[in-house]
């Protein structure tokens, strides 16, 4: 399998777990019963904590930017 399609994969995953962060802490609020397992309450998965949306969307964007350049750098018949 070749690097940009690994990486293709691996962003849209972290894209998917983002929305799916995104949308269960938007949908929970702020009071307990709104958490998702118990802990991660909106304003911790919207925030900056490592566990958050927001950090797998950046990811996301960095891992399609690495796609892109790795597609480019396979037409011209380079190996990495």
């Amino acid at each position: 399998m070749k690097l940009s399609k690994l990486l293709h994969i691996l962003s849209v995953i972290s894209g998917v777990l983002g929305v799916f962060a995104f949308l269960g802490s938007w949908s929970g609020g702020m009071m307990y019963y709104g958490t998702m397992m118990g802990y991660y309450s909106q304003g911790s998965m919207m925030g900056g904590t490592m566990g958050s949306a927001a950090i797998f969307f950046l990811i996301a964007i960095w891992l399609q930017v690495a796609t892109i350049h790795h597609m480019m750098v396979e037409k011209t018949g380079e190996t990495i």
